[in-house]
Formats: C-alpha cells, structure tokens, sequence
C-alpha cells in the first residue's frame, strides 16, 4: 500500500502480524495440523464406542467451555485458559466420581475437551475476537498426552487402591502436562518472533509458573474430591482458581494500561512536530527484534520498549526542531543534551527509573575513543582507577535502531536499508556496538525477505 508519492505509510511498515502466512505461521500451522488429525482420530473412536458416563462429560465439558470463555491475557501477548486446562486435565485424571469408578478412554477425554474448547471460542468469535487456534492446540495437545497416560492405568486396581500411588502419578503428569505447555508455546514464539528457544522457554517458564501452579494444583483437587463430593467438586475448587484468574487479569490490564500511556506520551513528539510520524513506534519495534535476536529476556524487553518509545522525548525541550528529527546528523552534544533532558521527564514518573537511565545513556559512543586511540590505552598506568563500563546494552541497541530509522525512515527499500546498515558498521569502531548492528543486519533481511 503506498500513497500518491509511492511512499509505503508508516503504520504499514515493518509490522510482522503483516507478513505472508507461509512465512510467518509454519509452526502454528503445523501444530494446528497434528490438533486437527488428533482430534479427527479421537472423535471418530468415541463415536463408534459410544459416550461413556455422559453426565460426567457434559459436566467436565461445561466447565471447559466456561474456561475457554474466561481466556485470560497474560503480558507478552499470550493468551490461555486456565480454569478450562484445569477442568480438562481433571477430566483425563479421573478416576471417581462418587462411589461410581469411571470407565472412559483417552479419546472420549480429547473429544469433550475440543467440543467444549470450541464451544468456549465462539462467544469470543462472536464478538470480533480471533480464536487462537495455536494456543487450544497447546491445551489439546498437553490434555491428549496425560489422558493417553493415565486413562490405561486408572482402571488398574493398584492405581484405585493405592492413595500414594495415584497421588505421585497424577502429579508428575500434571508436571508433565504443565512443562510441555511451557515447551510448545515456547516454540511458537521462536517461530513468530525469532526468538531464541532458550530465552523463550525461560520466559514462559517464568510468567507461567505462577498461574500453573494453581491450575495443576486446582485439577488435582478436582480430581480427588470428586470422589468424595461428587460432582460437586467442579464448582467448590474452581472458585480459587478463579479468583486468581481475576487477580491475573487486573494486573494485566494495569501493564496494559501503562504501555499505552507511554505510547500516547511518545506521539507528542510528533503531533509537536519533532519527529517524523510514527518514528518512536518503528524504532520501540525495531530495538524489541534486535533484543530478541541477541536473547534478551522479556522484563528488559519492556524496559527496552518503554524506552526505545520514549527515547526522542527530549527534543520537546528544543527551541527550534530538528529537521526531520534526525538526532543522528546532529552534534554529539545535542544529542546527549537531547537525551539528559529526557531522561529528566521520565525520571519524574519516579517509576521508570532503569527506563530514564537506559535513555539517559543512549547515545554514548560504544568505544572510548579517546582513551584508546593510539595505543594511549596501552600506556595507562596500571594503578589508574578503571574506567566507568560503556552503555548499557538497551541504550547501545536504541542508539542503533534510532540512527538506523533516521537514516532509512518509512522506506521499506532494501536497497537503502543495507546502504544504512553499511554506514553504521562504519562506525563501529567507537559509536556503535559491533554486536548490536550484526542483529540489526540480520532483522532488517529477513524483514527485507519477508516483505
């Protein structure tokens, strides 16, 4: 899409949800691909057996689909469903209900948990939401896996007379379960974001952890109760799993919240005219590819994005704009002055401190010139204090990112885009990391690939 110039807009550029979905979507497609023929399989068995114990399904299969429509959005763009995975990691555990013993199959487990997934979604279908196939297909699949397990084993007299036994079995199943969530959605972000699968697994592994500790815990208590209270227990121990539901949900409306008010302060600079439209956002983007290409982790993730947004938000200071809002053309002063200044707004949330020193610090030049050219490092007494370390690496990658979007702007011309990467690594010997622009090179060819 270009305007009358042949200009491609700036809110088109460099977005990935924006990129052909043989590119960007094999690992979902394929995951959905393995749901789909697992599913296929699991419905045609329990059709041709019939439906065992139809009131328990319909039971189990009712809280799945209330789950579904209760998903909870939780930071770095995820999405799950935990009381819906508790309910049908419940299911596929059972063993009693009542004094009745349970005599269903691991097919009839897949069949209720997708016919109540997909009764769950459509509320959400209903309104304009997508259906985040990818992220049912990784509570399908961890559901199908401990079903396969246990369902075998829980007709087995040791399992049903045995208290520690089943205990001990069905918890290291729900690990399992839990763990292989972690492990395919962790491969998922690989495959959308080019992240490493090291980071990404620690990062799911982090912000999962807390949630799935309630939800395995909140199965097994299902599970075991319902042979006590029946199917009663449904309702009695998904109530706390709830309630922490919502205290997920606040606390993610709040960061939420936060990132877009610190998106609205980044437009000022340019409703003031300062920058070029949309020039924080391309580089808050393009900073996040590059810290994921160099395996930062999520937490500094955000900090790096809060402050690749605001990082220009000192040149409201200025008496006069820069032209075009290249802060890269202008002195070394300026540009430090520029970022004192904005480092000193920010600081006043009293909240962003790390965010105002990553700005604070961003167009420090990576190498001290000065104290290493010529051999004159060499010739530094050894009893000299050390000196001070460079720049933090989010301030290196937003000193790379913004010169490297003054430099191309909206332009999504490969040809211009290398000629400005070929231009930092000339610099590199002393303003920027060496690093930083090699992770720069490669998101902007793929990018270059892609589009």
């Amino acid at each position: 899409m270009t305007d009358s110039a042949g200009r491609t807009p700036a809110h088109a550029s460099r977005d990935p949800r924006r990129y052909p979905w043989h590119v960007r979507d094999s690992g979902q497609l394929l995951l959905a691909v393995a749901a789909g023929v697992w599913v296929v399989a699991a419905v045609a068995q329990t059709a041709a057996e019939g439906l065992r114990d139809p009131r328990i399904a319909i039971a189990f299969g009712a809280l799945i689909a209330f789950g579904e429509v209760l998903r909870l959005n939780l930071p770095g763009d995820r999405e799950t469903a935990p009381i819906g995975f508790a309910g049908a990691l419940a299911y596929a555990l059972l063993i009693k209900v009542g004094a009745h013993v349970v005599h269903y199959s691991a097919e009839q487990v897949v069949t209720v948990a997708t016919i109540g997934m997909i009764i769950g979604a459509l509320p959400h279908l209903a309104v304009g939401r997508p259906a985040r196939l990818s992220g049912m297909a990784v509570r399908l699949l961890c559901v199908a896996c401990v079903a396969y397990i246990f369902r075998p084993l829980a007709g087995n007299s040791a399992v049903e007379k045995h208290w520690g036994l089943a205990v001990t079995l069905m918890t290291a199943l729900t690990v399992v379960a839990l763990l292989l969530e972690a492990v395919l959605t962790a491969l998922l972000r690989v495959d959308e974001q080019r992240a490493r699968f090291r980071v990404a697994l620690v990062d799911e592994m982090r912000v999962q952890l807390p949630l799935g500790a309630a939800v395995g815990a909140s199965a097994l208590l299902i599970a075991f109760a319902a042979e006590v209270m029946g199917l009663a227990a449904l309702a009695v121990f998904t109530a706390p799993l709830l309630v922490t539901q919502v205290a997920f949900r606040r606390y993610a409306g709040i960061r939420a919240t936060y990132l877009q008010t610190v998106r609205a302060l980044a437009k000022v600079t340019e409703i003031g005219g300062y920058v070029e439209a949309g020039h924080s956002e391309r580089v808050s983007r393009l900073a996040v590819a590059i810290g994921r290409e160099l395996g930062i982790h999520e937490p500094q993730l955000l900090e790096l994005e809060y402050a690749a947004l605001m990082h220009d938000i000192g040149q409201l200071s200025l008496h006069d704009p820069i032209p075009g809002g290249a802060t890269v053309l202008v002195s070394r002063q300026d540009q430090q002055r520029i970022a004192e200044l904005g480092a000193d707004v920010i600081q006043q949330a009293q909240v962003l401190g790390s965010v105002a020193e990553i700005v604070r610090r961003q167009n420090e030049p990576y190498r001290d010139t000065d104290h290493a050219a010529n051999g004159r490092a060499a010739r530094v007494p050894s009893s000299e204090p050390s000196r001070p370390p460079g720049p933090p690496l989010s301030s290196r990658i937003i000193k790379a990112a913004n010169a490297f979007d003054d430099l191309v702007g909206s332009s999504l011309d490969p040809g211009r885009a290398q000629a400005a990467v070929q231009r930092l690594r000339l610099d590199t010997a002393s303003e920027y990391d060496p690093a930083t622009v090699e992770a720069l090179s490669r998101v902007v060819t793929r990018r270059s690939v892609m589009l």
